[in-house]
């Protein structure tokens, strides 16, 4: 992961890591991620998501700022990290704590690896650390399965 300064796993009170292999393309399985317009209908823990950039267009791209609901919280985020097909990762900022969250996708013989990792600091990781990481592990497991669904069925609308 090309972590953002003080948000490296070793900074934060918070770090979960997830992986798993989906069989289907990398740049299939990017088009799923970053068309985030549509997390709400195949990732079951966002409640909703909207672009509040004023930028034009469905997709995710380096520097896009939304508002998403996730883990029943709402959170404010821009996409740091955007190269395409390869590694994808934007920021969280909720009340009590600020997140970098990250993917990184990896060609395989029968499509790809994909690894999601998150960090967290502020107040509320640092107080619900043993709380907030094994729900992240949970809720990101969560993620990689709808997505897997998702895009071994085919390319979003």
């Amino acid at each position: 992961m090309n972590w953002p300064k003080n948000m490296e796993p070793a900074a934060t009170a918070v770090h979960a890591r997830n992986e798993i292999e989906i069989g289907a393309s990398p740049q299939r399985v990017w088009r799923w991620l970053v068309r985030g317009e549509l997390w709400p209908q195949w990732y079951g823990n966002c409640a909703s998501f909207a672009f509040i950039d004023g930028r034009e267009g469905p997709d995710l791209a380096a520097g896009r700022r939304f508002r998403w609901r996730t883990f029943a919280t709402p959170v404010r985020s821009a996409v740091l990290v955007f190269e395409p097909f390869r590694e994808l990762g934007w920021d969280a900022r909720a009340t009590g704590l600020y997140a970098y969250h990250g993917w990184a996708l990896e060609e395989m013989d029968a499509g790809c690896r994909v690894i999601t990792e998150e960090t967290q600091r502020g107040l509320l990781p640092l107080v619900a650390r043993w709380y907030l990481r094994r729900m992240l592990l949970r809720g990101h497991q969560g993620w990689l399965e709808d997505l897997r669904r998702a895009a071994e069925v085919g390319d979003p609308a």
